[in-house]
């Protein structure tokens, strides 16, 4: 470990980064995906499939552990003193 650089907290707020920077994102787009699955190229969006219950159970959860890790983040920030 470096005296000016710590290494340690370093590769801890890269992996938190990248989590909630990248991840949570990526989560919200895949709970997208499951509510509005793809259908045949070149077919209108009034035709494509409608999601079933796996689909909407499973973007519901996704959608709800996004909204967790935001009502986290705000509690920690604003908790901190």
């Amino acid at each position: 470990m470096n005296s000016w650089i710590n290494l340690d907290a370093v590769w801890k707020i890269v992996v938190v980064g990248l989590l909630t920077g990248a991840g949570l994102p990526a989560l919200f787009a895949l709970g997208l995906r499951l509510l509005n699955p793809t259908g045949a190229a070149g077919e209108p969006a009034a035709v494509r499939p409608a999601a079933g219950p796996v689909g909407s159970t499973l973007a519901g959860l996704i959608f709800a552990v996004v909204l967790a890790a935001i009502g986290w983040g705000i509690s920690v920030i604003v908790g901190h003193r």
